[in-house]
């Protein structure tokens, strides 16, 4: 008699624990997959000024790391929505951080000029830096803890400012 309770007790557990997984699953955004959490691959890149941005230093806050390329469809119009949000985060709690895949800075400066101002990207000119992230197509964006893990991944173009994927941003940070 004594194990139906304890086994009733288990059930009743079991099943909070998956409807507590579900909504969690539920809240994120179309096309945003959670990760493993292993560490992030290591990223030291140069923007177009020449100034060098290393990952290792953002460490404490989260940052959206963004592979993208100008002659990528999906890529170009997901961009002004990243520019849209770009001012509403205070790098000290996301830092938005765009990784331009193997083009040349006169092609990325011309593009940006159009769409992005406000936004310094980092140049992967050789294309290495993509390969240890391996994003598996353009655009891909990573989301990077305050403790240097990926824990979610968009691949493909995405709306950044429309609410749902704004309130999962602001989520991510505590806003």
């Amino acid at each position: 008699m004594r194990k139906r309770p304890a086994l009733m007790r288990f059930l009743a557990c079991l099943s909070l624990a998956l409807l507590s997984w579900t909504a969690t699953a539920a809240e994120l955004p179309k096309g945003i997959l959670t990760l493993d959490g292993r560490e992030a691959p290591p990223l030291v890149l140069k923007n177009m000024d020449g100034e060098t941005w290393d990952i290792s230093n953002a460490r404490g806050h989260w940052v959206f790391v963004h592979f993208w390329a100008t002659w990528c469809g999906p890529c170009r119009r997901e961009m002004p929505t990243i520019q849209a949000i770009f001012p509403q985060f205070d790098p000290q709690q996301l830092e938005i951080v765009l990784i331009n895949v193997a083009e040349t800075e006169d092609t990325v400066f011309s593009f940006l000029a159009a769409v992005a101002p406000d936004i310094e990207p980092l140049m992967d000119n050789d294309g290495l830096a993509a390969e240890r992230w391996q994003p598996r197509g353009l655009p891909a964006s990573f989301f990077v803890d305050p403790e240097g893990r990926l824990r979610y991944l968009a691949l493909g173009g995405r709306p950044w400012d429309t609410p749902a994927y704004l309130d999962f941003i602001k989520s991510l940070i505590g806003d």
